[in-house]
């Protein structure tokens, strides 16, 4: 039985080992691209309506429709949708509501799986960079609620660049 034992332990090992290999981050291909939506013209109305309301007039509008205010460029790397970023975070709905922050500690995530507003407008800081992204529904969550962000809602986040 032992004899058994130590040919299954190594051979199972191997297995694992090789599985880890060809699925593992060593050897990841990223297929993401930058997200292509065109953002309905009510949509960046509704955000232009909002800024005006509030009196925020240092917003720059991004050629992809939504609105931007970088408070620090950074100096290190540029995020692309291919990068893991680290980062603090906090959302708003634009009746100040927080949906979602970030503790203490940054949170890590690969930018191509996240909403594409944040693919788009991350990369316009650098590492150690923060911004604030006025995001239309389309490039938040859309027509469909998520947790307790209604559908069809302008999303407000607060993002400081940890790492790229």
């Amino acid at each position: 039985m032992r004899k058994y034992f130590t040919l299954i332990v190594p051979v199972f090992a191997a297995m694992i080992f090789s599985g880890c290999l060809k699925n593992g981050s060593q050897s990841f291909t990223c297929t993401a691209s930058v997200p292509q939506i065109t953002v309905p013209s009510a949509e960046i109305a509704a955000v232009e309506a909002y800024l005006a309301q509030k009196g925020i007039t240092d917003a720059q509008k991004s050629n992809y429709g939504f609105y931007y205010k970088i408070d620090v460029a950074g100096t290190g790397v540029t995020p692309t949708v291919c990068s893991n970023v680290t980062l603090y975070y906090q959302g708003k709905l634009i009746d100040g509501t927080v949906f979602d922050q970030t503790g203490a500690s940054p949170v890590t995530f690969q930018l191509g799986q996240l909403i594409s507003g944040w693919q788009l407008g991350l990369p316009l800081i650098k590492t150690g960079g923060k911004i604030k992204l006025y995001l239309p529904p389309t490039l938040a969550y859309g027509s469909r609620a998520v947790g307790s962000i209604p559908a069809n809602s302008i999303l407000i986040f607060e993002i400081t660049l940890v790492s790229a």
